[in-house]
């Protein structure tokens, strides 16, 4: 009674595609591969290093450095005053 025998098998694949039927499975299934196939393709591309630096989202690379921009916040100069 503890393992579960071919037939049992077949009985809930019969009732999985009574319930969704084949054209969804399939595409499910192709869903499914895509879905790997791209993440597969994903982890190969972010293991290469890249050629140049990619600066953070929240900076920007050639930014005056002369004079505070107006949203800049000096902690220091805060906790002084």
């Amino acid at each position: 009674m503890g393992s579960i025998s071919i037939w049992h098998w077949l009985i809930v694949l019969l009732i999985v595609v009574l319930v969704f039927g084949t054209k969804k499975l399939k595409n499910m299934g192709s869903d499914l591969g895509g879905a790997v196939k791209g993440f597969k393709d994903g982890m190969r591309d972010g293991s290469a290093a890249p050629d140049e630096p990619v600066p953070p989202a929240n900076q920007v690379a050639n930014k005056p450095s002369g004079g505070a921009d107006k949203t800049t916040i000096d902690v220091e100069a805060r906790n002084k005053s």
